[in-house]
């Protein structure tokens, strides 16, 4: 039966094909003959004419232009792929800046999350900042912040053109941070802080499979800065395992220090993670628990 069905398909198919075929001189002549009585109508017409030519070369300009455009979104596209790239965004829109703070609310949760930023104050202190969330819902917190009292600190809070933005700022922002953070690690999370003493390059989170990157440009606030989002892949172009190994390998410094949230000091451990010694940093603020 199925043989059947299968033979008459193809034979209904090819007679629509020859029917198709046999009809196309007609139409063709209907067509020629029906352009040619318009023709007569308008042959004389300049205004119409004109107007005619106006608007094809309008419209060629037009699909020129758009094809051009899809090219070159194509090509970038590829680009971003390629590089892992997902997402873009330059934060100043409000609906953006929530957009992105929920998808990091759900990349982060109950996942272990490594972040590097200057004070951690609008990241995670700030009711609105974008990990206020996530890093209450993750399972375990790795952060690297700039150490206020550092070099780096002054050069960052000197480069800035706000008078707000002063080395003392800063060590107000890390205190609450640090407050925050003590806090959290109170309540059994798994929250380890160390704090680096070089000008800031990069704000990086990665949560998850996912990596959000902006960069501390010298002389401007990061929060104006774009921010890009890389996805961990098989794609050896991709560059999320070089922002991952940026932090791997910043964290496994043995120059940069692990601050102790219970004591308040720096602990410098050498290259197997022995401790050497301690040095006192009391960052947190007066009457913090």
């Amino acid at each position: 039966m199925r043989g059947h069905l299968h033979v008459l398909y193809h034979l209904l198919i090819v007679a629509l094909s020859a029917a198709i075929a046999a009809s196309l001189p007609r139409t063709f002549s209907f067509v020629a003959r029906q352009l040619l009585i318009y023709w007569t109508f308008i042959e004389n017409e300049q205004i119409f004419l004109i107007s005619a030519e106006v608007a094809v070369g309008l419209l060629l300009i037009v699909v020129f232009s758009r094809t051009r455009t899809n090219w070159k979104n194509r090509k970038l596209s590829k680009m971003a792929r390629a590089a892992g790239m997902v997402h873009f965004n330059t934060r100043r829109i409000l609906l953006v800046r929530r957009t992105s703070r929920r998808l990091k609310d759900r990349q982060a949760f109950m996942r272990d999350i490594m972040v590097i930023g200057s004070t951690g104050f609008r990241t995670f202190v700030d009711p609105k900042g974008d990990l206020r969330t996530a890093i209450q819902s993750c399972r375990t917190a790795k952060i690297m912040l700039l150490n206020p009292e550092s070099s780096g600190a002054l050069e960052r809070a000197r480069t800035i053109r706000d008078p707000e933005v002063t080395q003392e700022s800063l060590r107000w922002q890390v205190g609450h941070t640090i407050a925050l953070l003590r806090t959290l690690r109170d309540a059994q999370k798994g929250i380890s802080l160390k704090l680096y003493s070089d000008p800031p390059l990069w704000k990086l989170a990665i949560l998850g499979d996912y990596g959000w990157v902006q960069h501390y440009h010298p002389g401007l606030d990061v929060q104006v800065m774009p921010e890009y989002v890389f996805m961990h892949g098989q794609n050896p172009t991709s560059l999320f395992p070089a922002f991952y190994q940026y932090f791997v390998t910043r964290w496994n410094d043995p120059a940069i220090p692990e601050y102790d949230l219970l004591t308040g000091e720096l602990v410098y451990r050498d290259a197997a993670g022995r401790e050497l010694s301690r040095e006192k940093l009391d960052l947190m603020l007066e009457g913090a628990a």
